[in-house]
């Protein structure tokens, strides 16, 4: 009788083994981008529904007081009242944030400087509803001439130029829905773009620097800025790019770009979201830069195609 053995296992070849990592590598690296697209999306998603709620708490806010907050609060208001903050600390009490209100409140009737910590403590509290989680940036609080501040991915449309007034929300603003002459759902209220390469703009709690009616990339910003440059500070960092005529037009950016912040636009790639006074949030591509300037007026009867 022959001996009944067992067989030895078959081993891989080095061939074989290379192939296997391969295909596991392409595996691995197919599933990282799908990973990325979902989240990517999901941020999207999140962002989109802040402008909705933000849209929101200005409705609110405007049946509360009968008009819609200010774009931002200036020294030449009669008398002047919480002097640079604006349209974003007004919502605090519709987005559940109604402590951080008070908190400002007080601190103002403390100090009318709003860059003293303490008191103005909500001057580096983060909001989570102002920040869109595709730009890390804007949920942290960031460093700036020996301050830290929160900031705000989303900015208030103030007209066309900046200092027109045709929009809804600029310095001193004081709207009525009932002054949307061209339509609610075809008048721009709200719209991404990230905060400044440099930190200086896009603070949600008050404007930088001064608090005059020039200041128009802080809370509020136009849809097509004639000169940005001038309106620049401190004028003597004004990037070369300021000069640049079609720098402020609708168009994509990168949160390292010093000019991006002259106009509006988001990480998402191919446009931005924008809300209506009507609520509705509408993702424009950068095709419909040609149209904005309609839709940022409240009453200029100019007829808009291709919104949706």
């Amino acid at each position: 009788m022959k001996a009944i053995g067992h067989s030895r296992p078959q081993a891989f070849t080095l061939v074989e083994l290379m192939v296997v990592v391969g295909i596991l590598g392409v595996l691995a690296a197919l599933t990282l981008v799908a990973v990325q697209r979902a989240r990517e999306s999901a941020a999207k998603t999140v962002c989109q529904n802040q402008l909705r709620q933000l849209a929101l708490a200005l409705q609110l806010s405007h049946d509360a007081q009968g008009v819609l907050p200010p774009g931002h609060r200036t020294l030449e208001a009669k008398p002047p009242k919480l002097v640079a903050t604006g349209w974003t600390l007004d919502t605090l009490p519709y987005l559940e944030q109604k402590p951080l209100w008070q908190a400002a409140i007080a601190a103002y009737e403390e100090s009318p400087y709003p860059f003293l910590v303490p008191p103005h403590t909500p001057l580096e509290t983060v909001v989570k509803t102002f920040a869109c989680p595709s730009d890390v940036r804007a949920g942290q609080v960031q460093p700036i001439d020996g301050m830290e501040v929160a900031l705000t991915s989303y900015q208030g449309v103030s007209g066309i130029t900046g200092l027109d007034r045709l929009g809804v929300l600029f310095a001193d603003s004081r709207v009525r829905l009932a002054d949307v002459a061209d339509g609610t759902s075809n008048t721009l209220l709200l719209g991404e773009r990230p905060p400044s390469s440099d930190f200086r703009y896009g603070w949600w709690y008050v404007v930088h620097g001064n608090p005059h009616a020039t200041n128009i990339f802080s809370l509020h910003l136009g849809v097509a800025v004639e000169d940005p440059w001038r309106h620049y500070a401190p004028a003597t960092e004004i990037p070369p790019c300021a000069y640049n005529d079609s720098i402020s037009l609708f168009q994509s950016g990168t949160v390292n770009e010093p000019c991006a912040l002259f106009r509006f636009w988001s990480p998402h790639g191919s446009g931005a979201h924008f809300a209506c006074c009507d609520g509705s949030v509408r993702f424009l591509g950068y095709g419909a830069a040609g149209i904005l300037p309609a839709l940022a007026t409240r009453a200029g009867e100019e007829s808009v195609r291709g919104i949706d």
